[in-house]
This record gives structure tokens, C-alpha cells and sequence, in this order.
């Protein structure tokens, strides 16, 4: 079942057309990479999703129904550019803007301690958001985003500024959160990030949608048949590392079985982020 559904999407401003009949489905719980350049049209539609624009034409369903206002509760938002009130208690914001997500003041509190726990910033409840880290901030933030549990996730370029410990922690939480139940939508330029956790994207140019599907489609589809290789010689010269082309890996195989043994047969796939490069650099001419 699709949680999310963009058919036929268009937004203009002025004479700028940003978004051009966009239409994607976001399956159930999962995770689905929305790609592209700056300026590709990424953020309109993030914006259309959450309502502070709406589409020149077109609907967007959430769960089999056009998107409403009250839907907004079961939206949670992580925005690019970060927005906390600098001069505030973390503890006593992070309760707050729990609140204006339905949460009581409670629940809010339980909650969020213990996520605060959890990612080891128990002891700056009480600071000022301004003598945070921007590391901690955005900690913050992203706790802020999911702890009314809901069940669209959007999340523009979480691990932005994250040292490599904590954009690992990120992930496993992002992993967790789609294995209990949330569909998420995960823009970013971080191609490796795609590849660990996307299930499907879609590729946007100026407005175009130019690639979507599978990760794992669309690099089978973009592979050139390459090949890495590593043998043994029969005549005794040791290992030989050879990255060789064939349409008939089987054939290949049998080739270097009659020279010698086999020690290593790996096809060699694109990653995502060079079959970005070329289909953006393609229709960019």
C-alpha cells in the first residue's frame, strides 16, 4: 500500500516553472530518497507536503486521501535550515514545540527525556539552545521532529554537519523508526547515505522528474557488465587482479578457470552517486 502519493504535481512562480507533473508513490514503511541539485525543485515539493504552499495543479493523497490541514499532526518535518530559539531552555522548547504537536505536557516531558538520554544530551536540558554545539542542536531537533511518532517522516539533509558517529547513530534511528510503522521521505547529496537506506527515489532536474524506481533497479539498469577479478596462474606467477567488460560472465569464468584458480568474481555496479552526475549532467545539455 502507497502512505504517500504525488500525482501530477506543477508549481510555478512567475515565470519559472519548479515543478513540472510530478507524480511518485511513497510505498508503507518505507524509505524513499527524493534526489537532485540545488535548485532541482526538492524543496517546493517538500513545502507543498507540509502545506506552507500549495500546488498550481494536481492532489496529493496521504493513506488514500487528499492531503488536509488536520493531517499536518501526523507530519513530522525535519527542515534543512535549522530553527530553534537560541535563547531558551532545550528542555523547556523541546516540551513546548511537543505541544503544538497535540502531545500534553506530561507525556511530552517522560518522552522526551528519555530520547534525550538515549542520545546522551541529558545534561543540557537546563542550557540555553545557544551554548549547544550545532551537532547538539540538531540532536535536538531531530527528537523534536519524531517524538510525536508520526507517521510521515520528512527529513531534508538530517546528518548535516554530524561527525561520522553520530550520522551512524542517525541512521539506525531512521532504520528503527521505519521498522515500527513510519513511511519516510529522505532528501539529501549524500549518494552513500542513499545507498544505505533508500528504498526507492526519485531523481528531480528544473522541475523534472528523470529517474525514479529501486535502488537496486536502477543500478542494474545503469551497470556497464564490468567485472572485478582475481586469479591464480597455473604457471605459478602468482595473483593476477584484472577488471574485465563481458555480456557473458559465464563465458568470462570458464576463460580464466583454463588459466588458472578462481580466487575472487565480483560485477562492479555504479554507485548512485556517479549515475546521479550523469543523468543530471545529461539533462543539463
Amino acid at each position: 500500500m502507497n502512505y504517500l502519493e504525488i500525482n501530477h504535481v506543477s508549481k510555478t512562480y512567475g515565470t519559472k516553472k519548479v515543478l513540472n507533473d510530478i507524480s511518485i508513490k511513497v510505498p508503507e514503511k518505507s524509505i524513499y530518497g527524493l534526489l537532485g541539485p540545488n535548485g532541482a525543485g526538492k524543496t517546493t515539493l517538500i513545502r507543498i507536503l507540509n502545506q506552507i504552499t500549495m500546488p498550481d495543479s494536481g492532489q496529493v493523497l496521504l493513506n488514500g486521501k487528499p492531503l488536509q490541514p488536520s493531517d499536518i499532526a501526523n507530519i513530522g518535518y525535519l527542515p534543512e535550515e535549522r530553527g530553534l530559539y537560541k535563547k531558551m531552555k532545550v528542555g523547556e522548547q523541546a516540551i513546548y514545540l511537543a505541544q503544538l504537536k497535540g502531545m500534553n505536557k506530561k507525556e511530552a516531558d517522560k518522552k522526551l527525556r528519555h530520547w534525550f538520554m538515549k542520545f546522551g544530551i541529558a545534561s543540557w536540558w537546563d542550557k540555553k539552545v545557544e551554548e549547544l554545539s550545532k551537532g547538539m542542536q540538531q540532536k535536538v531537533q531531530f527528537i523534536v521532529t519524531i517524538i510525536h511518532e508520526p507517521k510521515l517522516l520528512i527529513f531534508d539533509e538530517p546528518f548535516s554537519g554530524f561527525d561520522p558517529i553520530n550520522v551512524n547513530l542517525l541512521k539506525n534511528e531512521i532504520l528503527e523508526l521505519r521498522d515500527k510503522g513510519a513511511t519516510i521521505l529522505f532528501s539529501t547529496h549524500n549518494m552513500a547515505s542513499v545507498e544505505e537506506l533508500c528504498d526507492n527515489i526519485m531523481l528531480i532536474n528544473k522541475g523534472e522528474k528523470i529517474l525514479e524506481g529501486s535502488v537496486y533497479d536502477i543500478k542494474q539498469q545503469y551497470k556497464n557488465h564490468t567485472y572485478d577479478v582475481v586469479y591464480r596462474s597455473n604457471d605459478g606467477s602468482g595473483e593476477t587482479h584484472l577488471t574485465v567488460s563481458s555480456t557473458n560472465p559465464n563465458e568470462l569464468i570458464s576463460d580464466i578457470i583454463s588459466k588458472g584458480e578462481l580466487v575472487s568474481f565480483n560485477e562492479i555496479l555504479p554507485s548512485m552517486n556517479d549515475i546521479f552526475i550523469n543523468l543530471v549532467s545529461s539533462s543539463n545539455q
